[in-house]
C-alpha cells in the first residue's frame, strides 16, 4: 500500500503520542522533501521533528514533474500540501494523509483517496490497534487541532460508540 502524507497529520499524531499508529497501519509513509523540511528542518525542536527524523518507516521522495510555485499560485495551498498531493498522483498512491479541508478537497478532486487524523483513528480502531476511540478524539481536541466536533460525534455514532 502506498501512503503519502502532508505534515499536519504527522505533527498532530506526534503531539498526542499516536504517531506509532501509522507504521502499524501502513508500514511505510512517503513524504516529500518539502514536508520533511517543514517538520524536521524548519520545525527542529518542535513536536514531531525528532520522531520523524528518526523514523525508519518514513520514506522521502522528490516530486519529479512539478512546478510547485505555479501550483501554489493556482491552488493557494501550502507547498507541503501541494507536494504531497502531486507525489500522491505521481506514485498513484492508495491514500494521502491530509488534515486541511481545502487541501483535502483539492486532492479528492484529483481522484486521490484522502484521510486525516480522524480517519486514521477510525482505521486504527477497526483494526484493533486502538481500543478507546472516544479518548483518542478527546486527545485530538485537547491538542488544539481544528476538528469539527460534529465529525467526531458522527464517527462515534457510526461505530456504535458513546458520544464524547
Amino acid at each position: 500500500m502506498t501512503v503519502v502524507s502532508d505534515s499536519s497529520p504527522l505533527i498532530t499524531l506526534a503531539k498526542i503520542r499516536w504517531l506509532e499508529l501509522l507504521p502499524q497501519l501502513y508500514q511505510t509513509i512517503t513524504i516529500t522533501p518539502q514536508v520533511y523540511d517543514e517538520i524536521v528542518v524548519r520545525g527542529a525542536g518542535l513536536t514531531g521533528s525528532a520522531e520523524i527524523a528518526g523514523s525508519k518507516w518514513i520514506d522521502v521522495k522528490l516530486v519529479k514533474n512539478a512546478d510547485l510555485t505555479v501550483a501554489h499560485q493556482r491552488f493557494g495551498l501550502g507547498i507541503g500540501e501541494l507536494s504531497a498531493i502531486m507525489l500522491g498522483l505521481e506514485l498513484k498512491a492508495d491514500l494521502v494523509l491530509i488534515d486541511d479541508m481545502k487541501a483535502r478537497k483539492a486532492a479528492q478532486e484529483q481522484g486521490l483517496a484522502v484521510l486525516g487524523c480522524v480517519g486514521v483513528f477510525e482505521q486504527a480502531f477497526t483494526s484493533h490497534l486502538l481500543s478507546d476511540l472516544p479518548q483518542a478524539y478527546r486527545q485530538l481536541l485537547a491538542s488544539g487541532a481544528y476538528v469539527d466536533p460534529r465529525i467526531l460525534e458522527d464517527s462515534l455514532k457510526a461505530l456504535n460508540l458513546p458520544p464524547l
